[in-house]
């Protein structure tokens, strides 16, 4: 564990005690969490708070991790109604007590990582608390409605607050930048979430008419926690069935066995430096996975030829991007995913194929991945080079087509990932030597470029 995230984890940790020890000491726990049983006086708050600890812990026992890392279980809605109805302080213990997991008990997760989970918890249910009273001490005149308004305000706290400090975690121990795993796993959760929070108010409300009641809501919370599994488990089996397709499609060539996946992770590393989006990183994804799919309609004996193409073997093998993107029309889904398999092979001095767009008009996701396709082709055997390069001499390639075969931005954004690190780098080169009055001679140009005998980058 980095030196980061132990000091992360004790800030939150102290934090989180603090913050507990506090609001018992402020907001002494209301009587609204008590059971109702009026015969057991004081005691029926103890047992309120033992109910609700229970309940929590039953929708806390088995989280779904998401893509990013996090873990996301449906205990919110109990944990809004706990507070809602006792307070910060209440709430605050029932997160402490009731969200402790059978993998914590069994000694699976370190001592460590249980209080960050706890604490991770923890505050943002005393946050919730705090905007749940505050809001409804000022807003008291309006009655019920203004009670529904005040816990959905909490609600939107917590999720905030708990999304922040687990990516906090995940950041610090994996080395993903922080707004990609919380924007990334946020998208799969953060809907659902927010619509356990007036499952949350409404659970509080029967339970202030009839305790028992309140146990009915375990099916929609059951529920819940099966499309979050499902949400996952979909997405996973599309990524592996993805791979399995372009592991097939690898496989005609045993010198590119295992290329798609690679060139996914260095386009996937070079997106990350670009600070892209989300949906641009899984387009990535999906699209490295994918971007040599159409080769499953080039022959063997032009795919797997060592010699020099001729130029109708060239012309068939420069068809391969073509033939990917309608391979993947149909897939409504991976729509995103198909100008980078079509345009991966694009010239930024507009001399590539298959349509000899020029810079800009190339999609900014298959000059990226044109980078990392070329800079994986290179460092590894092929027929026509058994050799492969170096990687510091396929750096040193990428810069010296920087700005004709390469985007510059997209160079010097790959130098800065983990593929580059240690290597010598000859420096970023002139800026791009294409300029839009010599647009027509570099596409004329393609014309003697597509009829020579060269190989394709991969």
């Amino acid at each position: 564990m980095s030196r980061g995230l132990k000091l992360y984890i004790a800030g939150v940790v102290a934090a989180s005690a603090i913050a507990l020890g506090a609001t018992t000491l402020a907001f002494p726990i209301q009587g609204g969490i008590g059971v109702g049983f009026g015969f057991l006086g004081d005691q029926s708050v103890v047992i309120g708070l033992v109910f609700w600890t229970v309940l929590t812990a039953v929708a806390s026992a088995l989280p779904v991790e998401m893509p990013r890392g996090s873990l996301v279980a449906v205990s919110i809605a109990p944990l809004i109604a706990a507070t809602a109805l006792g307070g910060p302080a209440a709430g605050g213990w029932v997160a402490l007590l009731g969200t402790t997991e059978a993998r914590e008990i069994r000694g699976r997760i370190p001592w460590y990582g249980t209080l960050s989970n706890h604490a991770g918890i923890v505050l943002p249910t005393i946050l919730a608390g705090l905007v749940i009273h505050v809001f409804g001490q000022a807003t008291q005149d309006f009655g019920a409605i203004a009670g529904f308004v005040a816990t959905m305000l909490g609600s939107v706290a917590f999720i905030l607050l708990n999304a922040a400090l687990a990516a906090g975690v995940i950041t610090l121990r994996s080395g993903q930048p922080f707004s990609q795993v919380l924007r990334g796993d946020a998208r799969g959760f953060s809907v659902p979430m927010t619509g356990l929070a007036p499952l949350g108010w409404l659970m509080g409300q029967i339970y202030s008419i009839a305790w028992w009641a309140t146990l009915v809501f375990a099916v929609p919370l059951y529920t819940t926690r099966r499309a979050y599994h499902q949400y996952v488990e979909m997405r996973e089996m599309f990524t592996q069935t993805i791979g399995a397709l372009a592991e097939a499609v690898d496989k005609r060539d045993p010198y590119t066995s295992k290329h798609s996946l690679r060139v996914k992770e260095i386009a996937g590393d070079i997106g990350r430096v670009m600070r892209l989006g989300e949906a641009d990183l899984e387009a990535l994804e999906w699209g490295g996975l994918l971007h040599d799919v159409g080769k499953i309609g080039v022959r063997d004996d032009v795919l797997l030829k060592q010699e020099q193409l001729t130029r109708e073997e060239r012309i068939k093998m420069n068809y391969h991007p073509v033939l990917g993107a309608e391979i993947i029309a149909p897939v409504t889904r991976l729509k995103r995913e198909l100008p980078i398999i079509r345009h991966h092979h694009e010239w930024y001095n507009g001399s590539g194929y298959p349509d000899r767009l020029i810079a800009d008009e190339i999609p900014l996701l298959a000059r990226v991945l044109h980078v990392a396709d070329a800079f994986e082709a290179m460092t590894a055997a092929r027929p026509y080079r058994m050799t492969p390069l170096t990687p510091e001499i396929a750096l040193g390639e990428l810069r010296k087509f920087s700005g004709i075969q390469f985007d510059p931005r997209v160079v010097d954004a790959f130098v800065k990932t983990k593929w580059a690190a240690g290597l010598h780098d000859p420096g970023r080169p002139e800026p791009a030597r294409q300029v839009p009055l010599i647009t027509q001679v570099a596409r004329d140009s393609a014309s003697t470029a597509t009829s020579s005998g060269s190989r394709p980058d991969n």
